[in-house]
């Protein structure tokens, strides 16, 4: 690397800084995370992080208001720290964050279906026999994941505990490309506290050696077994395996550790479920691991409730808000101090919209015409509002934005071609968005334009 990129990362103003940081005994882990990769000369690593929002969030009293019309409902706008763009008064930390968010209030698509919506919103396709396609985030893991990492390329945080999950899996890519899964539920008082995945440590009694040979032995009869019955059900539980025994070797870098964290900070997320498994996101995102989902579908004050609102639409927004926006705004600003959110890209979206029309039960159905989604981070212009779905929020009067065309602005930010082709088993090439999609290009900063 020459020395003129070198100092194109580090300026003169961010060398005092460094320094000052230095003197008053200020932390600059993030500094010196971009000083050792400008150094080497390599591209800091990108990852995506997922906030999905199983059942369909209202985009009406969340990022979309329609402040004086009949289908508004009782909620505020309130302004945020990009200029003409408003949101939720229930979402007060994420208005300060808006510099870093865009909101695509346009997304359009055709499935009304909790399952068959999330597939599409997760692969990019229809769910179809023929083709088993794979979801976003075994494509990541495949793209940017490291086949020797000691950590999974794909994490789960809570998306099992949904009714409204989505079949789509890693599909034909296999099962090295599937998630682990953090249910967040335990019997344990101090797994609970930590996210953590239970029975990771061997048991106490046995060695480091005997845990050793019995690796081996398992290796041995793994492979006698794999070479007699090749089929997909033997290579998924070998895959397992291998996922599970780095997982113990290394125990998992410490990622669950989430006791190692400030006090401070784990209250800033919020105590609950969604808000550490948003932590747990950012320390897993920070040790290599390219895509994390984090699902957030209850409460603590109401396990009961869920972004599916058709009664009781107006009281669930507003307990899921207070929970969704101190876990992700924090997780904004902690990306930000740590210098990662430059190459980190944050999703928010779930399977489809709500009606604006509010029902009789005071609450809002299925609606995928015109609706709301939210990205941020690595490779997004941030501190606007793209497309616009009228006064009354009925249909896209602006900029429509459909499904594989948000995979493809996912995919474009993070680096990645949208139109790379993946093969199934029968050597059918797949591109991993429909052929001809094109990314939402007025989102996409210069550099990500330019880096496919």
């Amino acid at each position: 690397m020459t020395v003129t990129s070198f100092f194109d990362d580090f300026h003169r103003r961010d060398f005092f800084r460094m320094c000052l940081a230095g003197a008053t005994g200020a932390s600059c882990s993030g500094w010196l995370g971009k000083l050792a990769r400008a150094a080497e000369g390599a591209p800091p690593p990108k990852a995506c992080i997922l906030l999905w929002m199983p059942g369909g969030p209202s985009q009406t009293d969340t990022f979309d208001l329609k402040s004086g019309h009949k289908n508004g409902g009782p909620f505020k706008e309130i302004e945020t720290a990009a200029p003409g763009v408003r949101i939720s008064e229930h979402l007060p930390g994420l208005a300060k964050e808006m510099k870093d968010l865009t909101i695509i209030r346009s997304l359009t698509t055709t499935e009304g279906d909790h399952g068959r919506a999330a597939n599409i919103m997760l692969t990019g396709y229809k769910e179809q026999e023929a083709v088993k396609y794979p979801v976003l985030g075994s494509l990541v893991a495949k793209e940017l994941g490291q086949p020797d990492n000691e950590l999974p390329n794909y994490v789960s945080i809570s998306s099992t505990n949904s009714i409204f999950r989505s079949t789509a899996d890693e599909g034909f890519l296999g099962p090295q490309y599937a998630p682990l899964s953090v249910s967040g539920n335990s019997n344990s008082p101090q797994a609970r506290a930590n996210m953590a995945i239970e029975f990771l440590a061997p048991p106490r009694r046995i060695a480091r050696s005997q845990t050793e040979t019995r690796f081996r032995m398992l290796q041995v009869v793994q492979r006698d077994f794999a070479e007699r019955f090749e089929t997909d059900s033997v290579a998924t539980h070998r895959s397992n395996y291998e996922k599970a025994e780095r997982l113990v070797r290394s125990q998992a870098k410490n990622a669950f550790k989430l006791d190692e964290e400030p006090s401070s900070l784990r209250e800033a997320y919020g105590r609950n479920r969604f808000g550490q498994g948003c932590l747990l996101a950012r320390r897993l995102v920070e040790r290599g691991v390219p895509f994390v989902e984090v699902a957030l579908s209850g409460t603590n004050a109401r396990t009961a409730a869920s972004w599916d609102t058709h009664q009781d639409n107006f009281d669930q927004v507003k307990l899921l808000s207070q929970v969704l926006d101190p876990a992700w705004s924090t997780l904004m600003r902690d990306l930000r101090e740590r210098g990662m959110l430059e190459n980190t890209l944050v999703v928010w979206m779930g399977e489809f919209g709500r009606t604006p029309v509010i029902n009789e039960m005071g609450g809002r159905d299925h609606f995928p015409l015109a609706w709301s989604t939210v990205l941020g981070g690595a490779g997004i212009q941030g501190g606007q509002a793209y497309g616009d779905t009228g006064p009354d929020g009925m249909r896209v009067v602006d900029k429509p934005v459909k499904g594989p065309q948000l995979i493809a602005t996912i995919c474009s930010a993070l680096g990645i071609d949208p139109q790379k082709e993946n093969f199934t088993d029968e050597g059918r090439p797949i591109p991993i968005v429909e052929r001809g999609t094109v990314p939402v290009h007025e989102l996409l900063t210069t550099r990500s334009k330019t880096t496919l």
